[in-house]
């Protein structure tokens, strides 16, 4: 059994402890930023995909995630390579691209409502893969949302005829109509109950990923349906402080899955970040003390990183600081 099937199966009985914490590195982003999505590399330019199929690679044979989410054309190569066969890790795909993630270099989509759309085929990915992420973004605007819940419908009848699992991400909106930012976290938790309140046992996400909007958004979510899994996204790179902030508080306040993307993929070392993360998942050490163990790290390997210590171990995203 995969990790993260015994994992989910313990959360659902309610044996949760910290051990059973479910980590996934999101290295989908080619979905969105095309050739940026391996980020900068060290000479100057941007790194190759030969490079982020090496880095996630490199992820998978050490073990340090629980499921690595791609693109479908790499995790058909990374399966390929024969990464998934055996060992911990599962592998998932991005099964959508709503144009709200379309983010190529000096592109506006992002700005315009999300509409729903899929690149991938569950006919051509299921062969090498059985599970994947279907994304959405509400924006109190009809249309548009009856347009996303209608697309969701249509996959979920596809995913259940060809044996294939997933786990919903519903992302804060990304254009919203005649909806004030304090009410954001309430329309998302309420969006996410509404949109699965008519599904049935066989058609259900095996669990959510969602923004942290602050602990009491979190703990209401959690607190309404225990049988509804609910992790975190990355979000934005942030400092290492923020990584590490993000991971203590949604654990604290019920989230059981985390699903970091650039968190991860634009830290100086990977595997180290991973290491702390875990770290700090098993209560061994607290935020700040981790970034002072991940800088000692990034020492001891000659990396130099990218801020000071100082800095790095600033919180920087607003809702991460007390209220």
């Amino acid at each position: 059994m995969k990790t993260l099937d015994r994992k989910l199966s313990r959360i659902r009985s309610g044996s949760f402890t910290p051990a059973d914490f479910v980590m996934a590195d999101a290295g989908d982003s080619d979905m969105a930023l095309g050739v940026a999505a391996a980020g900068p590399a060290e000479r100057g330019g941007l790194k190759t995909r030969t490079a982020h199929l090496g880095s996630m690679e490199e992820i998978v044979r050490a073990g340090a995630v629980d499921v690595m989410l791609v693109s479908a054309a790499n995790g058909e190569e990374l399966a390929r390579r024969g990464l998934f066969a055996e060992g911990p890790v599962t592998l998932a795909i991005r099964a959508n691209d709503t144009t709200d993630i379309w983010l190529p270099r000096g592109a506006a989509y992002s700005a315009e409502p999300s509409r729903p759309f899929r690149t991938a085929s569950l006919e051509r990915v299921r062969p090498f893969c059985d599970l994947g992420l279907y994304s959405m973004t509400f924006n109190n605007r009809l249309d548009r949302d009856h347009a996303s819940l209608e697309a969701y419908a249509r996959f979920r009848e596809e995913a259940l005829r060809a044996g294939f699992r997933h786990f919903l991400e519903v992302f804060n909106p990304n254009a919203p109509a005649g909806l004030a930012p304090e009410a954001v976290p309430s329309f998302v938790n309420d969006s996410v109950v509404r949109a699965l309140a008519g599904v049935t046992s066989a058609e259900r996400p095996l669990f959510l990923k969602i923004a942290y909007n602050g602990a009491r958004a979190l703990e209401e979510l959690v607190e309404h349906d225990p049988s509804l899994i609910v992790g975190i996204l990355g979000g934005a790179a942030g400092t290492t402080r923020d990584t590490f902030e993000l991971l203590s508080q949604a654990m604290r306040h019920g989230a059981r899955v985390a699903l970091f993307g650039r968190k991860i993929n634009l830290a100086e070392s990977p595997l180290e970040m991973l290491g702390f993360m875990w770290r700090v998942v098993r209560g061994e050490v607290g935020a700040a003390e981790a970034v002072r163990g991940y800088h000692a790290a990034l020492g001891k390997k000659g990396l130099r990183p990218r801020r000071s210590l100082e800095e790095d171990s600033l919180v920087t995203e607003p809702v991460l600081l007390p209220r």
